[in-house]
């Protein structure tokens, strides 16, 4: 244990989030097929392994969920998730498609994967508090 830590604090597990929007403005989502948030609707994203920048694991987190190559920009917000047994310590970053033709195929811990507008996205069953954090961050789709 570190100074300053307490016995009783759950770990804290570094993450990140992938914010994409594609040409008309529409929002990457998956479907996740894992916990937490089984089957519920989220930004791609994971932990950060070892070794890796926020940078280098949204890129790689957004390529195994989607398939799509993206270049990892600015941090656009942070959210801590208490899961209990861990802390996840989410950095959101924006990021920019680098492909021309962007169709995003589902893989990894993702069970599908699509590009959503406003109207697709209300109709979803979204992680705890997506909408409302996007929403603050000014990130929502067209």
């Amino acid at each position: 244990m570190t100074a300053g830590e307490r016995e009783d604090c759950p770990p804290v597990v570094p993450c990140v989030g992938a914010i994409v929007h594609d040409g008309a403005r529409r929002l990457l989502v998956v479907r996740r097929g894992q916990e937490p948030g089984r089957g519920l609707w989220s930004v791609p994203g994971g932990r950060v392994e070892p070794g890796e920048t926020t940078a280098q694991a949204v890129e790689r987190e957004v390529l195994e969920e989607t398939g799509l190559r993206v270049r990892a920009g600015r941090v656009v917000g942070r959210v801590r998730i208490d899961a209990g047994a861990v802390v996840y310590d989410v950095a959101d970053l924006a990021c920019e498609l680098l492909d021309p033709d962007p169709a995003p195929r589902a893989g990894d811990d993702a069970d599908a994967a699509v590009f959503a507008d406003a109207a697709t996205l209300a109709g979803l069953a979204c992680t705890p508090r997506l909408v409302e954090t996007l929403g603050g961050w000014g990130l929502l789709p067209d």
